[in-house]
């Protein structure tokens, strides 16, 4: 718990009004690769608290839809829509549909992460899962050449997920955020190009 206060990202993120620390993930990768960029249609997925919706919000256009995600609770954020279930559901996807109204999307974005077990490979196989998941979901939803960021943690399982995003994007690479805490084996596979 110290470690989480003496954090200069929480610092950072409580001075600047950000939810949460993983606000400089997102925006380190917004720096290096622009994923981000007016006019596009964004999904969050695992997006409670709310940092990564409320980094992306203001340089999509006012016009534009941004869709969180999330089966815990999120505070309202302006000019985001927010469902709260579980997107393997049939009726929550039905929401998303509802809300997206037709538009294009063109980056699905997952911070998501199992709850920590301490099970080294439970908490691997999960983590995998949830990648899945979001792989899938951005499958279905994202417009030709889409971009589709993921956290994942090295580990059983990356290696097959990271070729899997390869066979549907054209080009896919690794970003490990400064902001990510050194000993965490999480990293984010950024795919571009959606084919």
């Amino acid at each position: 718990m110290q470690e989480h206060f003496d954090d200069e990202y929480v610092r950072l993120a409580q001075i600047q009004g950000f939810r949460s620390r993983a606000v400089f993930k997102l925006s380190e990768i917004q720096d290096k690769d622009q994923i981000i960029k007016p006019g596009m249609n964004i999904i969050d997925l695992g997006a409670a608290p709310g940092g990564w919706s409320q980094f992306a919000r203001p340089l999509i256009g006012k016009k534009n839809k941004l869709v969180a995600l999330d089966i815990l609770p999120m505070e309202a954020l302006e000019g985001v829509d927010f469902i709260q279930g579980d997107f393997r559901e049939d009726a929550v996807l039905q929401q998303l549909y509802d809300l997206l109204d037709g538009a294009p999307v063109n980056l699905v974005m997952s911070d998501m992460a199992p709850n920590m077990s301490g099970n080294k490979s439970a908490d691997q196989a999960r983590s995998i899962y949830l990648g899945e998941l979001a792989l899938d979901t951005a499958k279905t939803v994202l417009a030709k050449d889409g971009i589709f960021l993921v956290k994942l943690f090295h580990g059983v399982g990356f290696d097959e997920f990271h070729h899997e995003v390869q066979q549907f994007f054209s080009k896919v690479v690794i970003r490990k955020p400064k902001a990510s805490r050194p000993r965490s084996n999480e990293v984010y596979i950024l795919a571009k190009g959606f084919k």
